[in-house]
């Protein structure tokens, strides 16, 4: 057993949560306290009845997420939304979110662990917000071909947009919604990109500036931080944890 704040306090400094200015409805940080112990941690990659219900079956009681629950706020605590705090407050279960700062970890971040499951080093910071990084750069050598199969390997169906080099000497990584990583692309010197979703519009965009582009779920390319977070906080305090899976295909 272990105590929230102590969690709390970890959770802050290990990811420097308050180094990020990130958008005001991600409300990174504590966001439901509970009774002040906490005896299980859980992740999952979004706030939701349904994540929550199946958190506090696993007996979750401190719950980290990388989307909080208060993207549209402020609205009225009734219906879903009171369904989502209701579930949590009877159960005795903390939540706690923490979005850009886990992106942009070196360490714990979604991007640098993206990086890593392809046997590549995250050593070059690339999407640069109020002095932030959120993605990586990492450097590789073999053909494009290589690092799709490696992708559809790891994430099934990858939807591949190829009109860059055909044997890209780095590639960048923005998990999630990558549509504010292109155009910092060709200004940090590459030409392929690996995220998780992308507007349709970005198609003209790779066949004119000749990029690769490869899409592989926004849910998906985004699990990485917090489990690491999870994992990583259970051992600190001798915890059990569990990832809390959905079926998000997007």
């Amino acid at each position: 057993m272990a105590t929230l704040q102590d969690l709390v306090t970890y959770c802050d400094e290990r990811t420097r949560r308050s180094a990020y200015k990130d958008a005001p409805g991600a409300f990174n940080g504590l966001q439901l306290a509970n009774s002040g112990r906490v005896t299980k941690i859980g992740a999952a990659v979004d706030a939701g009845v349904a994540p929550f219900k199946q958190a506090v079956a696993a007996g979750v009681d401190f719950l980290i997420v990388h989307h909080g629950m208060y993207w549209d706020m402020p609205r009225p605590i009734t219906g879903p939304v009171y369904e989502r705090v209701a579930t949590l407050l009877r159960a005795d279960c903390a939540l706690y979110s923490n979005h850009l700062p886990l992106d942009g970890h070196p360490e714990l971040g979604n991007n640098a662990l993206l990086a890593r499951q392809l046997g590549l080093t995250p050593d070059r910071p690339f999407l640069v917000k109020d002095g932030e990084s959120i993605g990586r750069i990492a450097a590789r050598s073999g053909p494009r071909s290589a690092l799709r199969a490696q992708l559809e390997q790891l994430y099934g169906r990858v939807v591949a947009i190829e009109y860059g080099s055909e044997a890209p000497t780095a590639v960048a990584f923005c998990s999630g919604s990558g549509n504010s990583a292109i155009p910092e692309l060709l200004p940090a010197g590459v030409d392929t990109l690996v995220t998780g979703e992308l507007r349709e519009e970005w198609f003209n965009t790779a066949q004119e500036q000749r990029l690769n582009l490869y899409l592989c779920g926004h849910y998906a390319t985004e699990v990485h931080g917090v489990k690491a977070l999870a994992a990583e906080l259970a051992a600190k305090f001798d915890l059990p944890w569990e990832f809390i899976a959905t079926d998000n295909p997007l």
